[in-house]
C-alpha cells in the first residue's frame, strides 16, 4: 500500500510539473490519504501485534 502511495505521488509531482492542475491534486489527496492509512496501520500493528512478555 505505501507503493501505491509512492506512486500517486511521483503521478501528483509529474502531472504538476506538466500543467494538469486536476490530475495533480487527485493523485495528491490520494496519495496523502494511502500515506496516512498506512501510518495508521503500522501503529495499530505495533500496539496490537505484541506478543505478552510473560
Amino acid at each position: 500500500m505505501l507503493s501505491w502511495a509512492l506512486t500517486f505521488l511521483i503521478i501528483a509531482l509529474i502531472a504538476g510539473v506538466l500543467g494538469f492542475g486536476g490530475l495533480a491534486g487527485t493523485a495528491s489527496s490520494i496519495a496523502e490519504i494511502l500515506f496516512v492509512l498506512v501510518l495508521i496501520l503500522f501503529v495499530v500493528s505495533l500496539l496490537f501485534g505484541r506478543r505478552p512478555l510473560a
